[in-house]
């Protein structure tokens, strides 16, 4: 009995501390942007999202996106359109993740979580924040860009990962 116990709690922790070194890695990795054409784009947080998904799951995946979010808002490296975005992002992906236990799928569900979905909720609150009306297709387009970049990183990353043996997947 207490060995159940113990192995569980072990597992909570080891999920909390990679969800933290993800967190931090997030947070650093956000100063850096990649050109594409006019446009600069962040994947790195898309990237991270994909990964927690796969390595430690929903509840952990959308608490770092969450905590990534807080800090860059607070460093004032990132935006208040962060948090709707990453966090559907981070969720839909473990989601998809979990629902079909594939690698793409994962890949997947942070480019509908974040690229669609939430561009389309971030909307009212860049609109409001703005002053003025924003066009929705160039916050998709934006967000759409950044998400497919960083979700083909994090799915090279864990495919890397899968075939030397390294990843442990969430069950």
């Amino acid at each position: 009995m207490w060995s159940g116990l113990v192995l569980y709690v072990w597992r909570y922790y080891e999920k909390l501390i990679i969800a933290s070194i993800c967190v931090a890695l997030g947070v650093v990795l956000s100063t850096t942007s990649i050109p594409v054409g006019p446009a600069r784009i962040f994947p790195f947080q898309h990237m991270i999202n994909v990964i927690l998904a796969v390595v430690v799951g929903a509840r952990f995946s959308v608490g770092a996106a969450f905590s990534t979010s807080c800090l860059r808002n607070v460093l004032a490296l990132g935006s208040p359109l962060a948090f709707p975005g990453s966090m559907i992002g981070a969720w839909l992906s473990a989601y998809l993740y979990k629902k079909y236990n594939a690698l793409w799928a994962a890949a997947l569900g942070e480019i509908i979580g974040t690229g669609l979905i939430g561009a389309l909720v971030s909307y009212p609150i860049a609109n409001f924040l703005l002053g003025k009306p924003l066009a929705l297709l160039t916050l998709i387009t934006s967000f759409a860009m950044s998400s497919v970049a960083g979700a083909c990183i994090g799915f090279i990353v864990l495919q890397i990962l899968s075939r030397r043996h390294l990843l442990h997947k969430e069950a």
